[in-house]
């Protein structure tokens, strides 16, 4: 054989080879499935099957069972966006509304995040920039400490024993602000700082905003203070999509994900257990409202230590575990007794839930 049509067949021999390698490492590492996001004005949603996801099918069925007898309304599982189990209980359905009591309060947390990243409001910035001095019945001192992030972290220092009412002569100090941690309503004011900012409504700035551009449905009702969100079980799912993939709906920013990630990690040093508005598990300690108690120990145990919810009235929930692609909530009406937030009913739910997915 000639010199050339050796080296001309070697080389063939080699580019072979090397496609045949990089053709194994496409089959060892295939692409990771993309996450699916509902088309917007659609009630079209896909859907993956449990035993396609090797969950335990008997396990979802005494999981359905369970939800039911604990006053359950709806219950919904979505693994990389797309609905794995959805279920209606006790005479409700995927159309009709129900509150979101204070998981809705990371409704605010998005909108806040979205106006920031806009340019138009700084959470490092002291309240009274934007509302005025007086909005509280502090001394101009001790009001010029409140940021709109104390707002966001629950620690503004503000008397929480005073009521839901956030008129100025029941927001009365009792602690520097970053120096005390309490569930207060007092973060109702970053609606009105969002109002000024942006020259409209809040409830138009959030529909605009927010809202419109995931394909939620829903509206707040109620008045001043004691405003609250009520929309179907699917609108709660697809905002807790859109947390669960850092801000990013279907390719578009909706919220920058660095304030995604700053609102879903520790936000202050009294609180391990609390972002902006969201709950975290996987801490060695956490508060719960109305106690200045700290208890010891993870805030759901027999959840992934990964996982940050939103938590609401008489259990309505939102789940999120990015170890497992899920996004899961819950709507309803109170489990055993009336609770504020967290409840036993979250960790009896998990042991469920950790039945079905393990």
């Amino acid at each position: 054989m000639k010199p050339i049509h050796f080296v001309l067949c070697l080389l063939i021999v080699i580019l072979f080879n090397c496609s045949s390698d990089n053709d194994d490492s496409d089959t060892n590492n295939p692409t990771p499935e993309a996450t699916y996001f509902p088309p917007i004005n659609s009630d079209t949603w896909e859907t993956v099957s449990p035993t396609d996801l090797n969950w335990n099918t008997t396990a979802i069925d005494e999981l359905a069972l369970f939800l039911e007898q604990t006053n359950s309304k709806s219950f919904i599982m979505l693994h990389k966006g797309k609905i794995a189990f959805e279920q209606y209980f006790n005479g409700h359905s995927d159309t009709a509304p129900w509150y979101w009591a204070s998981a809705g309060k990371t409704l605010t947390t998005a909108v806040t995040g979205i106006a920031q990243d806009q340019g138009l409001v700084n959470i490092n910035t002291k309240v009274s920039d934007y509302l005025g001095t007086g909005w509280t019945s502090a001394t101009l001192e001790q009001e010029h400490l409140i940021t709109c992030k104390n707002l966001l972290s629950m620690d503004s220092g503000l008397d929480d024993t005073l009521g839901d009412s956030v008129a100025p002569e029941d927001l009365q100090y009792i602690a520097d602000a970053g120096t005390r941690w309490a569930y207060h309503n007092v973060y109702v004011k970053l609606q009105d700082v969002v109002a000024s900012v942006s020259n409209d409504t809040w409830d138009n700035y959030f529909n605009e905003q927010l809202r419109d551009r995931i394909g939620m449905t829903g509206a707040w009702f109620g008045s001043g203070d004691l405003s609250v969100y009520w929309s179907n079980s699917r609108s709660m799912a697809r905002f807790g999509l859109l947390i669960s993939e850092s801000g990013q709906w279907d390719n578009t920013t909706i919220i920058s994900q660095d304030f995604v990630t700053e609102a879903t990690n520790t936000s202050q040093t009294i609180n391990e257990a609390y972002g902006y508005m969201w709950w975290l598990n996987g801490k060695s300690s956490y508060h719960l409202p109305q106690t200045q108690i700290e208890f010891s120990g993870e805030l759901i145990p027999n959840a992934p230590d990964d996982i940050y919810c939103a938590l609401g009235k008489n259990d309505q929930k939102i789940y999120i575990v990015p170890s497992k692609d899920l996004v899961i909530i819950r709507m309803g009406d109170a489990a055993d007794d009336v609770n504020f937030a967290l409840s036993t009913f979250d960790d009896d739910l998990w042991g469920k839930i950790n039945a079905v997915i393990n």
